[in-house]
């Protein structure tokens, strides 16, 4: 099959969608794949490192989507790659289409097969393709958030992890998944005062025998999120639905009884935020304020740690690219089921049902796999 890797060109995006050792493995099971030029060099990879690993060098973006049969991306497809897609192709790269109409949109139009990183399901109901840009966008939401509350940022001027005789600060995590679990090993290892906030009271447990006396939990209700949030210095939103947009937990009303100088973190912004307030933002401009409280909102966050999150990237998808590349995106999806949970949008229809009912749009089921 022939593979296509473009350049990314959202503001501040560095990651690409294979690394040469990726390119490597599929070169060998006997594919080709053309990279666009300086597509790496954002991680450390020049064309050079690609052509040794076997794939030839395009000049531009057009060139890649013109002969490729699979492209293979990192995130949603910009307005001018959108009409680069052709009927008949297969796009595999993060979609989050829930939030982003205008792309559903686009995609529909082009009449592409696009099959999405972040609704790919595995046996135990986990999401093994979003799990690695979880578990760094957890990570990293106590990094930018401890950073936000520096003075000079905006915030309060408060140390995350406090020193003796003064309080630590009150981190509050809304979500015990995988980036809330992250974000609380990271805040925990700081020193925070940290408490996570979920409906699975199953998964409370878990996070209190995984944590002990480090970390609090508390059971998810508007009550508890609304005083909690009031007393925090930094609120983490790490909320997931599947495919579907991101319910809001924290309303502009809650947000209005914050201290001046606290953060929020949006990690779900990409599904469309879990807070009233939030707005999507770049890495260019990252941060805004309202009521005085800084809003962290940045919809690649992963990107700014390129490096690390390629790798995690590419050694999570690399299988399910080989698959639809040694059997064609109808076999591989019809053998995995978790796999077909990926399809979102084919041949003119949209094929996920929670996108369709969130964005408004017709929803047709694929059923050829079955």
């Amino acid at each position: 099959m022939r593979i296509g890797v473009p350049k990314e060109i959202k503001i501040h995006e560095y990651r690409v969608g294979l690394t040469p050792n990726g390119v490597r493995e599929l070169v060998g099971a006997g594919h080709s794949v053309a990279v666009e030029t300086k597509a790496g060099l954002g991680v450390g990879f020049d064309d050079a490192a690609y052509q040794a690993a076997g794939a030839s060098i395009a000049a531009s973006a057009a060139e890649v989507f013109a002969g490729a049969e699979l492209v293979v991306k990192v995130k949603e497809p910009q307005a001018a790659e959108c009409r680069m897609l052709k009927e008949g192709q297969v796009l595999f790269t993060y979609l989050h289409l829930a939030a982003d109409k205008a792309q559903a949109v686009a995609l529909v139009e082009s009449k592409a097969t696009c099959i999405a990183y972040e609704t790919v399901t595995a046996a135990d109901g986990s999401l093994p393709l979003l799990t690695p840009m979880s578990e760094v966008a957890g990570r990293m939401s106590i990094q930018v958030g401890a950073a936000s509350l520096q003075k000079a940022n905006g915030g309060a001027g408060v140390l995350l992890g406090g020193v003796p005789g003064v309080p630590p600060a009150n981190v509050v995590i809304l979500g015990g998944g995988v980036s809330g679990t992250h974000a609380a090993e990271m805040a925990v290892g700081l020193r925070a005062d940290v408490t996570v906030v979920d409906r699975s009271v199953k998964r409370l447990r878990e996070l209190q025998t995984q944590f002990g006396n480090q970390l609090k939990t508390a059971y998810s209700t508007v009550a508890t999120i609304e005083q909690l949030v009031r007393d925090a210095d930094l609120v983490v939103g790490a909320v997931l639905v599947a495919g579907a947009a991101a319910p809001k937990l924290v309303t502009a009303a809650m947000v209005k009884k914050m201290r001046p100088g606290s953060v929020l973190v949006d990690i779900s912004i990409d599904q469309g935020g879990c807070f009233e307030t939030s707005r999507p933002t770049t890495h260019a401009e990252p941060t805004y304020v309202v009521d005085g409280v800084v809003h962290y909102c940045v919809t690649n966050m992963p990107g700014a740690v390129a490096r690390t999150s390629t790798f995690a990237l590419t050694n999570a998808t690399l299988p399910y690219v080989r698959a639809l590349a040694d059997h064609g995106w109808q076999k591989a999806l019809a053998a995995d089921a978790g796999f077909a949970r990926g399809l979102n949008v084919h041949a003119g229809d949209v094929t996920f049902e929670a996108v369709a009912k969130d964005l408004g749009l017709p929803f047709k089921a694929y059923t050829a796999l079955r």
